[in-house]
């Protein structure tokens, strides 16, 4: 029988209702911890609503549903080769070492045939995407691959996730438009600084384990001073938010959506500490909110009110 992950809540689906022997596969591409699945797919869905608001309509249904599922596969994916190249730091972290890999529910063998089914299934909903779109999708798998390497190289492996979990917002904007602009780029490095805050929160949870074992992070490097670094991160998600809704056109209906998004990160800045690990798990999950009323505020940007 395979435990419930210490992150993942207590009365998730894949515990209570999926059969015995698929959760194990369900646990390696995180489906009991759906949080990341969201986080994947917002950035996505705030480019897709970003070029919408740009032409003033409401975003493509399809695209919305065909970058969910294309997420939920490649966060599974993700998650699978992240989980096979540290399956040793895993083993000796009390939050990981029940994962399937080094509880021995699946073999690396496995684990990398499970990887390229979802790789493939994705992939599938990629070409239909246009060209451009493909080769970005193409392109992110670069990232993908660097990122469970880059907390043995850097302080900071929660900006090359940034760069990873949000190139979906240049992948959306890209589906919907067959081309690229400056207020794409800018929603880009807005998320870049927006996951760089959340996974510093996240990373609270791990911050001993971490150390004992040689894992960097941003928290750790940030220490004692994580509320100000993580208050600084959501000011620039905040500013460049607000850069790219300028540079696309945005009609001024986006800005009071944004102004609750900017609440929202202001309240997990205040809220965040060092030593409340479960405090940090909840705040990290509360940022599939935060990027929803993102989308919303982006969607709402479509419309100029009369007199304006």
């Amino acid at each position: 029988m395979t435990a419930i992950l210490p992150d993942a809540a207590a009365a998730n689906w894949v515990d209570r209702y999926a059969p015995e022997p698929l959760r194990p596969w369900l646990k390696l591409g995180r489906f009991d911890r759906p949080a990341g699945i969201w986080l994947l797919m917002l950035p996505g869905w705030q480019g897709i609503a970003l070029a919408a608001a740009e032409k003033g309509h409401l975003p493509n249904p399809w695209l919305l549903i065909a970058f969910f599922v294309g997420a939920a596969l490649m966060r599974a994916a993700g998650c699978a080769f992240n989980d096979i190249v540290d399956r040793d730091f895993d083993a000796q972290v009390a939050r990981t070492a029940l994962r399937p890999i080094p509880a021995g529910l699946i073999t690396v063998k496995q684990a990398w045939l499970f990887l390229v089914g979802c790789s493939l299934t994705s992939f599938l909903i990629l070409i239909c995407l246009g060209w451009l779109a493909i080769g970005l999708g193409v392109a992110s798998l670069l990232l993908v691959a660097g990122y469970p390497f880059m907390k043995r190289i850097t302080w900071w492996p929660q900006a090359w996730l940034g760069l990873t979990f949000n190139w979906g917002a240049l992948l959306g904007y890209a589906a919907a438009t067959h081309s690229l602009s400056w207020s794409a780029a800018l929603l880009y490095a807005s998320g870049i600084f927006w996951t760089l805050g959340y996974d510093t929160i996240y990373a609270i949870q791990d911050i001993e384990d971490d150390a004992l074992a040689g894992v960097k992070s941003s928290t750790r490097r940030l220490g004692a001073k994580v509320r100000q670094g993580v208050a600084i991160f959501y000011a620039l998600a905040f500013v460049l938010a607000l850069c790219a809704a300028w540079a696309g056109g945005l009609g001024p209906l986006f800005l009071p959506l944004l102004g609750v998004f900017a609440l929202h990160l202001s309240r997990q800045a205040v809220a965040v500490r060092l030593d409340d690990g479960t405090g940090a798990l909840k705040l990290f999950k509360s940022n599939a909110q935060a990027g929803a009323i993102l989308v919303l505020a982006l969607v709402a940007g479509a419309w100029t009110p009369a007199g304006f």
